[in-house]
């Protein structure tokens, strides 16, 4: 890879003299330009030290230059290639684009169109970089175990790729069903830690007179029933992870213990008074509002923001649009793959009512009613009148479209032709009423992203303003 500040220009050009000319011409633009007289030495150059632009000659001693094109083209190398030729015609052009290349020079040329071009092809190239880079980090159809590419989850995303690596601590908040311990086992994932244990501890499932034991562990005697020593959910997180679920469920009294654990990385096993000191990388989560519960006394405040370090707010499954068909595709294969059923995806008035229906229990809701549907029903795809309540009492609020009809588009018969603003205007406005206000959803239905719906709102309001 080329590792100078100057964009690497590869030139392929059999001529001494041309090359020599062409070299004076990039030099004088900034460019490190690397000069060959023959293709093989390029093809092995190209996976070593990758140019932003490759100058291409199509006509060399040792082959034909558009076996070079091909090789850049079918190994999906980014950079951006300008054809060369003293031999113009438009099939030769043709055939050099359809292979991938940037742009074509017809000999001869003056340094200004080859300067511009190639300056041209930087452009291309560092542009083309930054698509890709974003697709890679912003535009995820699923990172570690969650599935969706909503920009909601885009930004979830995001936090939890920057705080991977870190030790601070972690508090996740959002409705249940959402993917709280998802979300924590994918941070344990990604971190450093990755090797130690991910501890898991509900504090909501466990009895309130077990829950200290449980975290903290317990020696022989401690209390009745303690049969013998036991190490807690601390000492086995040791270098590793403890996931805190439902933290807001915990006492006050074992509140103030657990902060100053968090505070000193040292605890107590019941019963015993010596201590232990373990590495341990906090990650808890709740359904509630955390910062509610402490103004109604039942969350120490010290603790709430000791723990509300790096938060991360799962949205609930109504705002994701299209992930609910994504999640849903996913349950089906594999629900009937477990149960040896025919089913391949969603008929597209089912796939209306799974988006139109607000899945109060979110993820878990939808895992439950596609796995109704693989146990009870069989078909090749699920129909509407496969759904198990309450979606059996919906109706879709969008009527499917005949074969051949495009839908959403009025018919033009006997109406007045309105500025095609207008049009797209009102068709937005009318999906937003339809899905009650939710843009997500109205996006999702429309085939658009939620943020190119608010940019137009936002230049729409700014029109009829002015």
């Amino acid at each position: 890879m080329n590792r100078s500040s100057q964009p690497l220009l590869f030139l392929v050009e059999d001529s001494p003299t041309l090359a020599l000319l062409y070299q004076d011409y990039l030099r004088n633009e900034g460019y490190e330009v690397c000069h060959f007289a023959l293709g093989q030495p390029v093809l092995a150059a190209l996976p070593e030290r990758l140019p932003q632009v490759v100058l291409l000659d199509l006509e060399l001693p040792d082959m034909d230059g558009m076996e070079i094109l091909k090789f850049i083209s079918e190994q999906g190398l980014p950079c951006s290639v300008v054809v060369i030729t003293a031999h113009g015609s438009v099939d030769v052009a043709v055939e050099a684009m359809r292979l991938g290349a940037f742009d074509f020079l017809t000999k001869p040329f003056d340094g200004k169109r080859l300067c511009t071009t190639v300056h041209n092809g930087v452009r291309h190239q560092q542009l083309s970089s930054l698509v890709d880079s974003y697709r890679d980090n912003y535009d995820r159809n699923q990172f570690g175990g969650f599935l969706g590419s909503s920009l909601p989850m885009q930004g979830v995303y995001r936090i939890i790729e920057s705080a991977a690596a870190s030790k601070a601590t972690v508090f996740i908040t959002g409705e249940s069903g959402t993917g709280k311990e998802v979300c924590a086992e994918t941070l344990h994932q990604l971190s450093p830690r990755r090797e130690r244990p991910l501890v898991v501890l509900n504090c909501a499932a466990i009895p309130r007179d077990l829950i200290e034991s449980e975290i903290f562990g317990h020696v022989k005697g401690a209390f009745t029933g303690a049969q013998s020593d036991r190490e807690g959910a601390a000492a086995r997180a040791d270098g590793g992870t403890l996931f805190l679920d439902e933290i807001c469920e915990m006492e006050l009294e074992l509140q103030s213990k657990l902060l100053r654990f968090i505070q000193s990385g040292t605890f107590s096993r019941v019963g015993s008074s010596k201590q232990e000191k373990v590495d341990v990388r906090f990650v808890c989560a709740t359904n509630r509002d955390p910062f509610a519960e402490v103004k109604a006394g039942r969350f120490r405040e010290d603790l709430y923001y000791r723990l509300h370090v790096i938060p991360i707010q799962l949205p609930p499954l109504r705002e994701r649009g299209e992930d609910v068909l994504q999640i849903a595709r996913r349950f089906l294969a594999e629900f009937a793959k477990e149960e040896g059923k025919r089913f391949d995806g969603f008929s597209p008035q089912a796939e209306r009512l799974l988006l139109e229906y607000t899945w109060p229990g979110n993820i878990r809701q939808l895992q439950n009613v596609v796995r109704n549907i693989v146990v009870l029903q069989s078909g090749p795809r699920v129909e509407v009148g496969m759904l198990p309540p309450p979606l059996d009492q919906l109706r879709p609020k969008y009527v499917m479209p005949e074969p051949g009809e495009q839908p959403g588009l009025p018919s033009l018969a006997n109406q007045a032709i309105r500025p095609m603003w207008l049009v797209e205007k009102e068709t937005i406005e009318q999906a937003i009423d339809q899905c009650d206000g939710n843009i997500p959803q109205a996006a999702a239905l429309l085939e658009l992203s939620p943020s190119t719906i608010y940019r137009k709102r936002l230049a729409w309001a700014a029109s009829s303003q002015e």
